[in-house]
C-alpha cells in the first residue's frame, strides 16, 4: 500500500488531506490516515496532489517515424511531464487505419508505464479520399477518430464520417486548416509573414472549417472535438456552437496562450508550428476561452522532429513543437501565476475534462479511481534545457526559459513512475 501524507488535494477545493492507494486504486481519502508498517509513505508536504494529467493529442511517432520518438521515449517524457494517459494521433507509417496497427501501438504500450491510447484515422492513408472501417478500429481499441495532421477537404466525406462515427459511439478530433489556403507555409499570415515576405497561413483558413465541422456536427448530431485552436474568431465559432447546444468540444496548446507569431523571429523553426503561431489579440482571446469554458481541454500536440530536420530553411521545415515535459509549467506559470486561473480549473483543463471526453476512468482523486496521480510544487522555478529531456527530441521553443511549477512525483496504477526530490 502506499500512503500519500500531508498534500494539498485538488479535489473541489485545495485542503489538505491524505491518499491510500492498495492494488492500484485509491481506497481512501481523508484529513488524516493513520501509516501503518506495511505502508509505503510519500511525503508530499508543500506540493498538491491532483490527478495525472490527461493528454489527447501527443504525437509518438510510432510505428515508422522511430528516430524522431517512439512510444517508450514518449511515454518518458509523458511521465516527467506527470502525464500519465495519453492518446496518440494517427499520421504515423504505416497510418493507424486499421487494426493490425492499432494492435502494433497497443502492444507496445504494455510495456511503458502509463496508458497510451491509439486514435485511428477518419480516412484510409489519411488521403481523404475514402473512409476506413470504423468497426474494425473501434473493435480493434482505437478510442476516436482523426485525421490530424492532414486536414480532410472534403464537407461531404466528413459529413459521412460524421454520420458513421455516431452509429459506432466515436468523436471525430478536426484539425481544422484549409488546405488551399494554407499550404506548406511556414509562419500565420501578418506583420511576421510580411516582414520575413513570406506567405502565411492566414486566420481565417482554420475559423472557416471550424465553422464547416461544427456545422456539420449540428446537422448529423455527431460530436466533434476541435484540435489546437489557435485564434479568436474560432474561440468565438466555438462559443456560439456551445450556446446552440452543438456537440463540440475544443482544445488548445500551451504554445497559443503562452507565445506569438514574433517568436518566429526569435527563434525560427523552433517556432514553427500547425497551426501557426498568432497574434497578442488571439492569445488574449484562447485565454478568455480557457477562462469561460468554451475551449475544453489543454493537450501538448507533442510534435517530435529530429535537430536535422529542424535545421533546415524556415520554409522547409517540418511543424511542429515537443511539449509534454513543459505543458503543466507552462499552464502555471502563463495562467495560474499570472492570476487568469485558479489551480483547480487548470487541473480539470488538463486532465478532468479531457478524461471526460473521451470516457475514461481518469481525471479524479475520488476513491475507486484509478490511482493515477500528478504531485507538484506549483512555486519551484527552473531552467527549461531540453538536452535534459527524456524525449528524443529537443525542438522547443522554449529552451533557455525560466518557469514557475514543478513535477515532483508521478505515479500510475499505484506505481510511483517518477521522483524529483
Amino acid at each position: 500500500m502506499l500512503l500519500i501524507k500531508g498534500g494539498k488535494l485538488c479535489k473541489t477545493a485545495l485542503e489538505t488531506g491524505d491518499i491510500l492507494v492498495k492494488d492500484g486504486k485509491i481506497v481512501e481519502v481523508a484529513e488524516y490516515i493513520a501509516q501503518t508498517a506495511e505502508m509505503t509513505v510519500i511525503s508530499a508536504t508543500g506540493l498538491l496532489v491532483a490527478p495525472g494529467l490527461v493528454d489527447l493529442h501527443v504525437h509518438f511517432r510510432d510505428p515508422g517515424f522511430e528516430y524522431k520518438e517512439d512510444i517508450v521515449t514518449g511515454a518518458a517524457a509523458a511521465v516527467a511531464g506527470g502525464v500519465t494517459t495519453c492518446l496518440c494521433m494517427p499520421n504515423t507509417s504505416p497510418v493507424a487505419d486499421n487494426a493490425r496497427t492499432i494492435k502494433y501501438i497497443l502492444d507496445k504500450a504494455k510495456n511503458v508505464p502509463i496508458k497510451v491510447i491509439p486514435v485511428g484515422a477518419v480516412t484510409v492513408g489519411q488521403k481523404g479520399e475514402k473512409l476506413t472501417d470504423f468497426a474494425e478500429l473501434k473493435s480493434a481499441g482505437a478510442i476516436a477518430l482523426s485525421d490530424d495532421g492532414v486536414p480532410i477537404q472534403s464537407a461531404k466525406l466528413v459529413r459521412s464520417a460524421m454520420q458513421q462515427a455516431q452509429m459506432q459511439g466515436f468523436i471525430i478530433i478536426s484539425h481544422c486548416e484549409d488546405e488551399e489556403m494554407v499550404k506548406n507555409y511556414a509562419v500565420n499570415e501578418g506583420a511576421v509573414s510580411k516582414k520575413l515576405g513570406l506567405p502565411g497561413r492566414p486566420a481565417i483558413a482554420e475559423e472557416i472549417m471550424v465553422a464547416r465541422d461544427v456545422m456539420l456536427a449540428a446537422e448529423t448530431g455527431a460530436r466533434v472535438h476541435i484540435a489546437h485552436v489557435s485564434t479568436a474568431a474560432s474561440v468565438e465559432i466555438i462559443r456560439m456552437a456551445k450556446k446552440s447546444g452543438i456537440k463540440v468540444t475544443a482544445e488548445t496548446c500551451p504554445q497559443y496562450f503562452s507565445l506569438t507569431e514574433d517568436e518566429i523571429l526569435r527563434q525560427g523553426t523552433l517556432a514553427r508550428v500547425n497551426p501557426p503561431l498568432r497574434t497578442s489579440h488571439d492569445v488574449a482571446a484562447i485565454i478568455d476561452g480557457l477562462i469561460d469554458g468554451t475551449i475544453d481541454a489543454i493537450v501538448t500536440d507533442h510534435a517530435p522532429h529530429s535537430a536535422e530536420e529542424k535545421a533546415q530553411s524556415l520554409e522547409d521545415a517540418p511543424s511542429g513543437m515537443i511539449g509534454l515535459e513543459t505543458s503543466l509549467a507552462l499552464a502555471l506559470t502563463y495562467l495560474y501565476h499570472s492570476a487568469k486561473l485558479d489551480i483547480g480549473k487548470i487541473i480539470n483543463l488538463m486532465s478532468t475534462k479531457p478524461a471526460s471526453i473521451m470516457g475514461l476512468d481518469a481525471g479524479t482523486l475520488n476513491v475507486g479511481a484509478p490511482a493515477d496521480i500528478v504531485m507538484f510544487d506549483p512555486d519551484e522555478k527552473w531552467v527549461v534545457d531540453p538536452e535534459k529531456f527524456k524525449s528524443k527530441a529537443r525542438n522547443s521553443p522554449f529552451s533557455g526559459m525560466t518557469l514557475k511549477g514543478k513535477v515532483k512525483y508521478t505515479i500510475c496504477q499505484g506505481e510511483v513512475i517518477y521522483c524529483d526530490v
